[in-house]
């Protein structure tokens, strides 16, 4: 089918078709210095590449010009999202699932892994020891299963988060990652206060998306690919999108994501809030061996690169999948948030339950030692959720971002839940390390008046209060 990236049919605004063309398009002109050059010039613009343009990006054998790229998305990072890092973490709700995914240990035969579901007041004591690390912001995964995990248990469980206030914790923004759903439960979502909602097409290529999925209701591509628009007519209007690379040519994999997010700026007038960047990892039932198009570390870090630089308004997520020496090095490469004293099993945060996990963790290190990290790197970690809590969603959050304006509210609100980490979580070499960040990142804010405020809101902060937000 021809490429269409207004129309409602995933076969058509992913159409196989236009990935092969663009793929032997960007073959053909890897060495193509005049158009390389053109398209590097484009991307200074900050307005983002098409599809194809990003392809010969990132098929480009000519050093000195991906040096240039890189260079370029490290600048593009720097200009839209400053040098603030935004944490979160997982939370696993159930692994009961009914689909048949081959490269997920939760898929229906597999009789190693225990099978978990939280209740309540387990999701209360998970909730409870993630707010005693400090975290702010949750992901809430949930294998799919009607019976099991059906969308009445996601609605209670996202109202038993929000409702717990601990010391001086809570929870201010939990995202969503569950199977595609109808309109009406996007609806349900919506009203029940969720902020982002993900979901990984795992791969574009129908093909190999047929064969990985061989039962369940995942089983359905189009559907499955689908799934944003009808979030974003359901009222949900930041979607997440990401691929799981190693399940199909990276490459193919890449054209069709930015077609993707092509489709909803088309349709929807708004991109992809976040785009996620997993690489397949070792977990019970899987060998990422019998997976031939892995990607090795120095692709991955391109195919960063040249995201950030096709889009760049989004938000780059990468997770504790990833090694400490991998995460510092996209970090400069256009990764804005990343996860921090994670656990990828039903349990796990409160006590050491049995092991479910989706996935192997890469970097096991804690929250504070995560923050203290990224401070060490001259980053900012933020636990911020103002823009969600403030209406700036959707078009809203877009028009601020693209426009360069969103610093102004984004830089100030980093500062002051970091302030609210350090003095309610922190180590002491953390709180000292922070403070020192925080009084130079107050000089860099260019506005008087605002300085002074955020100076006003820091002292209150230490003196007990807290969630003060622009």
């Amino acid at each position: 089918m021809s490429y269409d990236p207004k129309s409602p049919h995933a076969a058509e605004f992913i159409s196989n078709e236009e990935v092969l063309k663009t793929l032997e398009y960007a073959a053909a002109n890897r060495t193509n210095a005049a158009l390389i050059d053109e398209i590097i010039a484009k991307a200074k613009l900050r307005k983002g590449l098409s599809h194809r343009e990003a392809a010969v990006l990132l098929d480009c054998a000519i050093p000195e010009k991906n040096a240039e790229i890189y260079a370029l998305a490290e600048q593009i990072k720097k200009d839209f999202y400053g040098n603030r890092i935004v944490m979160f973490a997982p939370l696993y709700l159930s692994n009961y699932c009914v689909n048949g995914c081959i490269y997920c240990p939760y898929h229906m035969k597999n009789s190693h892994i225990p099978r978990k579901k939280l209740s309540q007041e387990e999701i209360r004591n998970e909730v409870i020891a993630l707010q005693d690390m400090g975290h702010k912001r949750l992901a809430i995964e949930s294998g799919e299963h009607p019976t099991m995990n059906p969308i009445e248990y996601i609605l209670e469980s996202i109202d038993t988060i929000y409702s717990i206030k601990h010391k001086n914790g809570a929870i201010r923004r939990v995202n969503v990652n569950i199977a595609a759903t109808t309109v009406e439960n996007y609806k349900k979502l919506k009203a029940a206060g969720i902020g982002t909602y993900i979901l990984f097409q795992e791969t574009y290529n129908a093909e190999n998306y047929a064969a990985l999925h061989p039962t369940g209701p995942k089983h359905d591509y189009a559907y499955h690919t689908e799934a944003h628009d009808r979030a974003m007519q359901g009222g949900i209007d930041d979607v997440g999108f990401g691929v799981l690379f190693g399940l199909a040519g990276y490459r193919y994999e890449f054209a069709s994501l930015l077609m993707h997010a092509e489709h909803m700026e088309a349709v929807f007038g708004v991109g992809p809030h976040t785009i996620s960047v997993p690489r397949i990892r070792p977990a019970d039932d899987i060998d990422p061996s019998a997976f031939p198009d892995c990607l090795a570390d120095d692709l991955f870090a391109k195919v960063v690169a040249c995201i950030r630089v096709a889009v760049p308004y989004t938000g780059m997520i990468v997770s504790t999948r990833e090694s400490k020496a991998c995460r510092e090095r996209v970090l400069h490469l256009g990764i804005s948030q990343i996860s921090g004293g994670s656990r990828t099993s039903v349990g796990g945060y409160a006590e050491p339950l049995p092991e479910t996990s989706q996935f192997d963790v890469s970097d096991n290190r804690t929250l504070d030692e995560v923050v203290h990290w990224l401070m060490d790197l001259g980053y900012i970690p933020s636990f911020c959720t103002a823009c969600y809590r403030e209406g700036r969603t959707g078009d809203r959050f877009m028009s601020l971002c693209k426009s360069g304006q969103i610093q102004n509210c984004c830089h100030p609100n980093a500062l002051m839940t970091l302030k609210e980490y350090l003095m309610d979580y922190a180590k002491p070499d953390t709180r000292a390390v922070g403070e020192a960040l925080i009084e130079k990142e107050i000089g860099s804010i260019p506005k008087e008046n605002v300085r002074e405020i955020v100076r006003k809101r820091l002292k209150l902060i230490e003196n007990g209060e807290r969630d003060f937000r622009f």
